[in-house]
């Protein structure tokens, strides 16, 4: 059997295909970006076909690129941006609406109801979550409400619900597989993480019927067979995992204690914590790292919304830089006697704070303040964030927690700037990769190693190189000096202040 395996990694802004050889090397790679839809303040939707269509554009890109053809794929895995909600009829396969994508906020008013309503406690202790519109629960609930006779056909059986996994294997298995995964279901608000089974009393506050929602299986598992003739052959669908989950599988943070962090347009922390299912003091989550042969392992995790997005801003918006790569280069160029802090809550801040109508602010700015402190207070506030998730998971869970390397990915640790700052506030070391691709080949590996052409776990460890390590140089009374400056923009940030 050929060793060529294909990843789909679906994104918020962007879908990639990359197909990996047997020596899990890339072999080639399509890309294309898709419109991010914004019909009101706060809401933030795609649509499902948009997705559908730079799924099987990449695919085949990335197919003609590596010079072989479909029937020389051994299987497929797939991962997904995650909590985006994708509702779509059994019978013709049309989605009702568009997606709701996870950055959305419209459901925070509900949320706050069922806080009010004293129900935090009991989603937090079956699902590991916080009750934020980030998931997909409340997301699902107001779609069911809002499009006209949802709720009824969804319990009548007519309707199904997706993550973005779940609608692409129903896609490409031409409806004959409704499935999804361990990972993509704890995200819901809707699964019992310790119970792996969907919550029968969540659904019932939400109000969301049980014949919509698909089955849960494991992140290595038979997912089903894509149809033949959309991309030549019948290939297995054998690894799905969220995107975050399949960064820490690529990282092959295996062992409790090993926490990885992936910069993208948000930023997502997973700290290992084995099976023990660490319940949060400090509003982090709590969440399945990953489900293989029946065994469950579970993470800590802290989310924060915006990372690369605010590279975007400096970019798209502000346009003080023509590429995101230009970023740190200017902000070397920065004051060092200026503190200037970005507190980027563009969408409500995440982990720790988890305040979903706080919105973004400045500090410390002068008459002097320019593009550059503009750029270094931009990668500084995700470095900030980051160092908020690693003291609050320190607090949370002890049993390896401290002295933790971080394992970086994303697009933002190409910058050695970056990367650097990071160490230096952090005050911990932090490793880049060989292969940044990690995402990908973390659904890759599932898929993989399920057809028994790439390596086990162990071997799939071993294999992890590290391209370079940045240890911390900062001195400390300039870091503590820093960080004071930090949590006091925060503080100033936040609604309820």
């Amino acid at each position: 059997m050929s060793g060529y395996v294909l990843a789909i990694d679906q994104g918020t802004t962007s879908t990639r295909a990359i197909v990996f050889d047997h020596r899990m090397k890339v072999a080639g790679v399509g890309q294309k970006e898709f419109a991010q839809l914004y019909p009101q303040s706060g809401w933030v939707e795609h649509d499902p076909e948009d997705i559908w269509q730079s799924v099987l554009s990449t695919v085949r890109k990335a197919i003609k690129a590596a010079g072989i053809e479909a029937k020389d794929i051994a299987s497929v895995g797939i991962t997904n941006q995650r909590e985006t909600v994708v509702v779509w009829e059994r019978e013709s396969g049309k989605p009702i609406q568009n997606a709701i994508v996870w950055q959305d906020r419209r459901t925070a008013n509900y949320c706050e109801k069922l806080k009010r309503q004293d129900l935090e406690k009991l989603f937090t202790r079956r699902t590991g979550l916080l009750l934020d519109p980030y998931f997909s629960g409340t997301k699902l609930s107001w779609m069911l409400a809002n499009v006209r006779g949802a709720r009824a056909r969804a319990a009548k059986g007519d309707l199904c619900f997706g993550t973005i996994d779940t609608f692409l294997i129903w896609r490409l298995t031409g409806g004959k597989s409704f499935v999804t995964d361990a990972t993509n279901a704890s995200r819901t608000l809707m699964y019992n993480i310790a119970d792996n089974e969907w919550d029968a009393d969540l659904l019932e506050i939400l109000r969301v019927p049980a014949a919509i929602l698909p089955e849960v299986k494991d992140c290595a598992a038979d997912f089903g067979v894509t149809e033949p003739d959309i991309f030549g052959a019948a290939i297995p669908i054998l690894g799905v995992a969220g995107d975050q989950h399949a960064a820490m599988i690529g990282q092959a943070c295996f062992e409790p204690g090993m926490m990885k962090s992936t910069y993208g347009t948000g930023c997502f922390a997973l700290l290992n914590t084995g099976d023990d299912i660490v319940r949060s003091k400090n509003r982090l989550l709590t969440t399945i790292a990953y489900r293989l042969d029946g065994e469950t392992t579970y993470a800590l995790e802290g989310s924060i919304f915006i990372a690369g997005a605010a590279v975007q801003w400096l970019r798209d918006g502000l346009r003080l830089i023509k590429r995101a790569s230009d970023s740190g280069d200017l902000a070397d160029q920065a004051d060092p006697t200026q503190e200037v802090y970005m507190v980027p809550a563009f969408t409500g801040l995440g982990a720790p704070y988890w305040d979903a109508h706080a919105r973004g602010a400045m500090f410390g700015l002068t008459r002097n303040t320019g593009p550059a402190e503009f750029a270094r207070a931009a990668l500084e506030a995700v470095c900030y964030q980051t160092r908020d998730l690693l003291d609050a998971m320190h607090k949370d869970w002890r049993n390896g927690a401290e002295g933790t390397v971080l394992r970086v990915d994303g697009g933002m640790v190409a910058s050695d700037w970056t990367m650097q700052r990071l160490a230096d506030l952090l005050d911990a070391p932090v490793d880049r990769p060989t292969i940044l691709e990690t995402t990908a080949l973390g659904a890759a590996w599932l898929a993989g190693s399920r057809a028994g052409v790439w390596p086990d776990r162990e071997a799939f460890a071993k294999a992890w190189a590290r391209d370079r390590r940045f240890e911390p140089q900062m001195d400390e009374k300039l870091r503590s000096a820093k960080l004071k400056g930090w949590r006091n923009a925060v503080k100033r940030t936040l609604s309820e202040a």
